[in-house]
């Protein structure tokens, strides 16, 4: 197998590298801990990591796919908004500080990628995904292509009202939003401070207890109103959905299934199909591989 490009992913708690061939398949991976505050150590970090994989390419000249938070420049090649976290981020040209073509994209952006060039969206044309994690993100794919939008900011599909009156707003102050409804950022409220965490939720609601059970199944039932009206307003193909809290396995996708059932418009009785995402740890990597691959092969 022949080593075609890196991916990195840079979050605010680790950053993962992957050296990957043209199919997909990981040559190589690393993974370091990430010092938020400190700029220089994980622009050093990335750097290094970089270099150590483009090492087990035999030292090639090869393009990097970097994904990160915030929202991407037009040309990707670097985040232009990311407050508050990742200090030097914004406006910083990777491709100057690599000496390598790199490509910068949206994390969630990246892991749609991932799927679509090599996971459980791979053959389809036109695909919402979601990301439930701390908060909700999203991509959209239409024709086969990455729909970023004029601001680089399609798909924040976690930024959706799910009711216009509610006086809880979200980070982007919109009310009731599909993020606060399933984020882990919320769940604390949500339980009325039973619980810190979605893991602790789901694991009362295996065990039969009643509030975590409300807490849960409501928050399920959200995110089905959420997704069929993308269904509605999108008409995918398929809809995938990622992220740390997707691991709760049919105890998120057996409620949500039965959910849809309700909800869904299901023109001619087509059903449209939701699936687990293939990728979870190096998703972000993985994608932002097969973003550069996008980008260096069309």
């Amino acid at each position: 197998m022949k080593a075609a490009v890196i991916g990195i992913d840079l979050g605010c708690t680790n950053i993962k590298g992957v050296l990957l061939d043209d199919q997909g398949n990981i040559l190589a991976d690393v993974q370091k801990e990430t010092n938020e505050k400190d700029e220089a150590q994980w622009k050093t970090s990335v750097a290094e990591m970089v270099h150590g994989l483009r090492k087990k390419a035999d030292g090639k000249e090869i393009p990097v796919g970097l994904s990160a938070p915030g929202l991407a420049g037009k040309e990707n090649n670097r985040i232009v908004l990311m407050p508050d976290r990742l200090p030097g981020l914004e406006e910083f040209i990777w491709t100057d500080f690599l000496g390598l073509q790199t490509f910068v994209i949206n994390d969630a952006h990246a892991a749609l990628m991932a799927e679509a060039r090599f996971g459980a969206a791979k053959g389809f044309q036109n695909v919402v995904l979601l990301t439930l994690g701390t908060g909700v993100g999203g991509g959209l794919l239409i024709h086969g292509q990455l729909q970023q939008g004029l601001l680089q900011r399609a798909g924040h599909f976690g930024h959706v009202s799910l009711d216009a009156d509610s006086h809880e707003a979200d980070v982007t102050n919109m009310p009731a939003s599909l993020e606060n409804a399933i984020g882990d950022l919320t769940v604390n409220a949500r339980s009325y401070g039973k619980y810190s965490s979605t893991y602790e939720l789901v694991q009362a609601y295996k065990n039969g207890d009643p509030l975590a059970t409300y807490v849960w199944l409501h928050s399920i039932k959200r995110l089905a109103i959420g997704l069929c009206s993308f269904i509605n307003i999108i008409s995918p193909e398929l809809i995938v959905i990622g992220g740390g809290i997707s691991r709760a396995g049919k105890d998120l996708f057996e409620p949500l299934k039965e959910f849809m059932e309700i909800f869904e418009w299901k023109t001619a009785g087509v059903r449209t199909p939701v699936v687990p995402a293939t990728f979870s740890e190096f998703s972000g990597a993985i994608g932002a591989g097969g973003f550069a691959l996008q980008k260096t092969s069309s």
